[in-house]
């Protein structure tokens, strides 16, 4: 049970951040047309799809799309991975937690891009498959700022910009987990986790 609870956070995550693409994609115009606003004109639901990482930074090769979700798949399982060995020797448990969003967000987005190219037929065109090469499905915008960035700005001048990317849950999970790691490293880091086969006596003694 004390591995349980931290996988079973990861997975409502996961179910969470599928269902609300779902609802997206079943229920909502792509772009403009679909938009909704939520909160005045900065919080909006906007159906837009994702081909690559964060802010759509993409690998530039045909098999770059592969490469990333294959990427995304080990790393899944180094986070699983590192999630055990976190509550076997007796981390602090914000940290756990904090994993067990980051490991949620991280397989919510690898569905997306392991099985949306055949679900929704939403693969790039001219993917060399259509598995391994799903768009990720983002929706949740807030629109603090859109315009085209000043002709003097180095290398963005010119270009038309929106101050924040559209996200949603499984991003949120990661982005949240990994913010109260950074707020927290010396109470998460500052101590060496003890392995759980120490015996009290062990501890006490400093051994």
């Amino acid at each position: 049970m004390k591995y349980l609870k931290y996988y079973l956070a990861a997975l409502a995550v996961i179910m969470v951040d599928q269902a609300v693409k779902l609802i997206v994609h079943y229920n909502m115009e792509m772009g403009l047309p679909g938009e909704i606003y939520l909160i005045g004109d900065w919080l909006k639901l906007h159906y837009t799809l994702n081909p690559g990482m964060a802010f759509g930074v993409e690998l530039g090769s045909d098999y770059g799309k592969l490469i990333l979700t294959l990427f995304r798949l080990v790393a899944m399982f180094g986070i699983g991975y590192y999630l055990y060995y976190l509550v076997k020797h007796r981390a602090p448990k914000g940290l756990i937690w904090c994993i067990s969003l980051i490991l949620g967000g991280a397989i919510g987005n690898l569905i997306d891009s392991t099985f949306y190219g055949v679900w929704f037929d939403n693969a790039p065109y001219g993917a060399v498959t259509p598995w391994f090469h799903g768009q990720v499905i983002d929706m949740f915008y807030v629109d603090i700022w859109e315009g085209i960035v000043p002709h003097w700005v180095p290398i963005m001048g010119g270009r038309p910009m929106s101050l924040w990317p559209i996200f949603n849950v499984a991003d949120s999970a990661i982005f949240v987990g990994v913010l109260l790691i950074l707020f927290n490293q010396k109470r998460f880091f500052g101590e060496n986790p003890e392995p759980e086969h120490k015996s009290l006596m062990e501890r006490e003694q400093g051994l």
